[in-house]
């Protein structure tokens, strides 16, 4: 029972050293990166009502939450995603709020999925919240923003792909695909499962344009130029009126000078159906899956009282770490701090010494010198010192 007790369970890991010390850069430079654009930071609670994740809200499946139960009967659950929680704290403390609403968030979430594929249970997740704006404008913000913050962790050779939910939901319309069928339409499409796509299609007996055109959602990811004949290949008017949002947005995009590193992807979808309209990812070599995901959310809000639109993103902090690892981008450890090593009869002028650097700011660890110089050297490298004394009865030795 012992050995096992040293294991951690399937899907979670320790984070130590080295590895949480360029964790911990990494998310500094995200959160300074949200700060300068204007955001201020919330914290939600780890769990929350299992109804704040629930089917009819859209947020993650019921099976791959963690529920547990309170001593009053209640259902809670570990929170899998950040952005209920943020609309509910929108709705509870900015109810009568004009202006727009920005919040960062960063922690931990939570996803019991059973078929991992080497992704984790718990990941670090860091993210912004735009809301009480509407505008293509809040789009182009929060799209400008993430490649500002990879860009800022070293990150340069990446892309983040745009699509627009509303240009799927006009075309199920116009075809009169019901609700249950155009949510597993929408899972095989973000799948790019051509073949679920073709045989759900048939067994509804879409045919002919609207059928062809939601094949091909499943496996075109175009360019600016592209944007043109998705246009001409609808004559609903909120599959028009989604193109027309990706073609401002595009240029809004280009005044901030970012547009190289902008794809677009119709068939782009989540599996987080509270996405009403412009939706995002972002994507880097070394890791199969996005590290940023985002979109607009304009009908959350009314789910806890507050009518008003919104758009977010996330980052994977784990994956963004695994991509810069992969890359050779990882941050430099910078050593620092001091480590005294002192004898019985040294012990006090010492602890004096230390004393005085941490009150200078300076992080000092104090250890009984009981082995070799060259080991204090090796045990100094591995605890991130910079600098090491030998604090003897004779005098102090130092070195680096």
């Amino acid at each position: 029972m012992g050995k096992s007790l040293l294991h951690t369970p399937e899907g979670v890991r320790d984070i130590y050293g080295e590895e949480y010390e360029r964790k911990l850069i990494i998310e500094r430079r995200l959160h300074d990166t949200i700060r300068r654009y204007g955001y201020q930071d919330i914290q939600t609670p780890t769990f929350e009502f299992f109804d704040v994740y629930s089917k009819q809200i859209g947020t993650t499946p019921s099976a791959q939450l963690y529920k547990f139960f309170d001593k009053e009967g209640n259902t809670l659950s570990l929170r899998p995603d950040f952005t209920p929680s943020c609309a509910r704290c929108a709705a509870k403390y900015f109810m009568d709020e004009k202006g727009p609403i920005r919040l960062t968030y960063s922690g931990n979430t939570f996803t019991n999925t059973s078929s991992l594929q080497g992704k984790l249970k718990e990941v670090t997740q860091m993210g912004a919240e735009l809301m009480m704006e509407p505008s293509v404008l809040a789009d182009a913000e929060m799209i400008a923003m993430v490649i500002d913050a990879l860009q800022s962790c070293g990150l340069s050779d990446f892309q983040i792909t745009i699509g627009e939910v509303e240009y799927f939901k006009g075309i199920c319309h116009q075809a009169g695909i019901e609700d249950d069928v155009e949510l597993r339409l929408r899972d095989f499409i973000s799948a790019k499962n051509y073949f679920g796509v073709q045989e759900l299609l048939e067994q509804c007996g879409v045919d002919g344009n609207q059928a062809r055109i939601l094949l091909r959602l499943s496996d075109t990811v175009m360019g600016k130029s592209d944007l043109g004949e998705a246009k001409k290949a609808v004559s609903n008017r909120r599959s028009l009126q989604a193109i027309e949002r990706l073609e401002a947005l595009y240029a809004v995009l280009k005044e901030y000078g970012v547009e190289k590193y902008v794809t677009f992807d119709l068939g782009l979808l989540s599996k987080y159906h509270y996405y009403t309209g412009v939706i995002f990812k972002g994507y880097t070599y070394g890791v199969g899956d996005a590290i940023v995901t985002g979109g607009r959310y304009d009908t959350l809000l009314s789910c806890f009282g507050k009518s008003a639109p919104a758009i977010g993103f996330m980052v994977v902090v784990d994956d963004l770490m695994e991509a810069l690892a992969r890359q050779k981008l990882q941050p430099d450890i910078r050593c620092d701090g001091v480590l005294i090593a002192y004898e019985e009869k040294t012990y006090l002028r010492a602890l004096q010494k230390a004393q005085k650097l941490r009150q200078d700011g300076v992080r000092v660890a104090l250890v009984p010198l009981s082995q070799s110089p060259d080991d204090w050297k090796t045990y100094a490298r591995g605890q991130l010192i910079e600098r090491v004394i030998l604090m003897k009865k004779e005098g102090n030795e130092e070195f680096s």
